[in-house]
């Protein structure tokens, strides 16, 4: 729980306690303040019990744990049944971004000439070259989007 507390700041937060309790009312607020935190505890462990038992015994095996994203995740990519790290490993990221970038610049990427003269790549866009002006007769396109 406190895990991220180094020395320096413990000795400043007993400190700070002795200074806005006093020395004599100090214990008294640390019973307190373990009390409730017990009490809390107690109350959470058996909301989770009777959770459990509501469930029924097929979910004996549910963590709440679980409901954290991340955790949920992690125990996920660790079973891989559904062959997400084949998936994860598949993707190269840096590679991606280079070619998006290289597109955007104007500039050709080894990729995308080896991809385009197999033709996989389909067509190409010129991102260099500028869109054409209407004549002083016509009216540009309308978008209804972008009003």
């Amino acid at each position: 729980m406190f895990n991220d507390i180094g020395p320096l700041e413990l000795v400043t937060l007993v400190v700070l306690a002795v200074l806005v309790f006093g020395p004599d009312k100090l214990p008294k607020m640390i019973q307190d303040v373990t009390r409730t935190i017990r009490k809390i505890r107690e109350f959470s462990e058996s909301a989770k019990a009777d959770i459990r038992d509501e469930l029924g015994p097929e979910f004996k095996d549910f963590e709440f744990e679980d409901l954290n994203p991340k955790a949920f995740l992690r125990k996920q990519l660790d079973n891989d049944e559904l062959g997400l790290k084949e998936i994860r490993n598949g993707f190269d990221l840096k590679k991606e971004m280079a070619e998006i970038t290289d597109a955007v610049h104007g500039r050709e990427s080894a990729a995308s000439d080896s991809a385009s003269s197999n033709g996989s790549a389909g067509g190409s866009v010129d991102m260099t070259k500028k869109p054409e002006k209407p004549g002083p007769d016509e009216r540009p396109p309308f978008d209804a989007d972008a009003t």
